[in-house]
């Protein structure tokens, strides 16, 4: 029998392995890392190897009862990041093994569980997850996908077109309806409950999605068009998520609602899983992200948050818009989104991709640009997230002096205008006044919408910046 010997742990000595080449089975980590004073990168990138597989501090008898070798993580390089004397990337290769089929929950909590409390650390973030195929394949991944939601729907080369019902909390049901039915029918394809509307007592929510199902069953009868609205299931309980499923079906409304971080991804997973069994889209919001996201030294980017959510299960994902009131680069938001929607993403550091990502076969999902946003903003949403989104103007529809149809319909024409202009071959981003002007002068609700917002811009400077050299 091998001889046990007890005593405190040098990390780098069995989980620093500078010479290891990853498996294609491997789940690969890119963590940012800052240490304490004083410890050495090594031994503070093999701490975090340890500390989030097979480590402990101090060697114990009963690692002579496995294979160490096999199962543990390894930091196989360490890089510096650009602009930052403090912080470098630690490189972690983990044995897929380590993992549950089909649980992104276990692999967060192994990933981000107790080492990002870990005293050595001053502060970690995880940058980005190469996930193998050999665990996508355990995955559910979006209930229907771009294509089918699209078949349903009956919506085609161009956005989706929605809008978030303001304010979002006070309405009483039968209101809620009542500006559901007007942006409807006033040309938006949804409409949306916002992420903290769920059963509060001015407005319990099998009253609202009666109002809501008589709107759109109106709006569809007056346009021609299949219309819809997000139904916001997220409860207090899994038992009264479902329960809510499963009377929208009864309506037979096209879409339900998840807010998936403050619902978690146990909820998210079984919830995209009764979509997919009862015909249903599903639609979810990110509430709660910028909490683990925003800060650039800790916490999770948001790029491993909408992997994490295209494996749980879900059809339109919240990205941010770019332009609109919330945070967000350009270039690492155009990274996400490629995550949510191509077959294959190839390493790209200019937008945030730290590996090559094989989605295979997986359905992609819908970004959806939200938040702040308004007809002057079409040009550049249409430029950036293409035909494959949900562009979603709240106060931008709403805030219309004529009201809410009259700001649907300016910004449906200011969409078909620019996807017009972008299919002739015109530069939006360049040419975007020109052409909301032009189509202006045949809407004078479009008309009235550019003189209302002419003003709004949100030039804020981003917190969490790419870290590119």
């Amino acid at each position: 029998m091998a001889k046990y010997e007890s005593g405190v742990k040098e990390y780098r000595d069995l989980y620093w392995a500078p010479d290891y080449v990853p498996l294609d089975t491997d789940l690969l980590a890119c963590f940012k890392v800052v240490g304490q004073e004083g410890v050495p990168r090594e031994e503070v990138a093999a701490a975090v190897a340890a500390e989030s597989s097979t480590g402990t501090w101090s060697t114990v008898w009963s690692e002579l009862l496995t294979d160490l070798e096999f199962y543990k993580g390894r930091t196989y390089r360490i890089e510096d990041v650009p602009g930052d004397k403090d912080a470098f990337y630690a490189f972690i290769a983990y044995p897929l093994d380590l993992f549950e089929e089909g649980s992104v929950v276990n692999v967060l909590t192994s990933l981000v569980g107790n080492v990002f409390g870990f005293k050595a650390l001053r502060t970690l973030r995880l940058e980005d997850i190469r996930f193998p195929m050999a665990f996508i394949k355990t995955c559910g991944g979006p209930p229907a996908g771009i294509q089918l939601e699209r078949d349903r729907l009956n919506k085609y080369g161009r956005p989706l077109l929605g809008c978030t019902i303001k304010p979002k909390l006070g309405l009483s049901a039968k209101n809620y309806g009542r500006s559901v039915y007007e942006c409807l029918r006033g040309g938006l394809d949804l409409t949306k409950d916002d992420e903290n509307i769920n059963s509060q007592p001015f407005m319990r929510w099998r009253d609202r999605w009666d109002f809501v199902a008589e709107a759109i069953d109106k709006a569809e009868r007056e346009t021609g068009e299949r219309k819809g609205h997000y139904l916001n299931v997220t409860a207090a309980t899994p038992e009264e998520m479902y329960k809510r499923a499963e009377y929208a079906k009864e309506l037979n409304m096209p879409i339900i609602m998840h807010d998936f971080l403050t619902g978690g991804f146990t909820a998210n997973t079984g919830l995209a899983n009764w979509c997919r069994e009862n015909g249903m889209l599903l639609h979810i919001h990110r509430a709660m992200h910028a909490v683990i996201d925003r800060n650039p030294h800790h916490g999770i980017h948001f790029r491993v948050l909408a992997k994490c959510l295209r494996l749980s299960g879900g059809d339109q994902l919240h990205t941010g818009t770019v332009v609109g009131k919330l945070e967000g680069d350009r270039q690492s938001t155009l990274g996400f989104v490629d995550q949510l929607r191509e077959s294959f993403v190839p390493e790209d550091r200019s937008r945030g991709v730290f590996f090559d990502q094989d989605w295979g076969s997986m359905p992609g999902v819908f970004a959806v640009a939200s938040g702040g946003i308004h007809v002057w903003h079409m040009p550049a949403l249409l430029n950036i997230f293409g035909d494959d989104s949900c562009l979603q103007f709240g106060g931008g529809t709403q805030g219309h002096p004529w009201g809410n149809a009259a700001g649907a319909c300016a910004n449906r024409v200011a969409l078909e205008a620019c996807v017009k202009a972008r299919n002739e071959g015109r530069e939006l981003e360049r040419e975007g006044k020109d052409i909301l002007t032009e189509a202006a002068r045949h809407s004078p609700e479009l008309a009235i919408a550019m003189e209302t917002w002419k003003e709004i811009v949100f030039e804020f400077d981003t917190v969490d910046k790419l870290d590119v050299a």
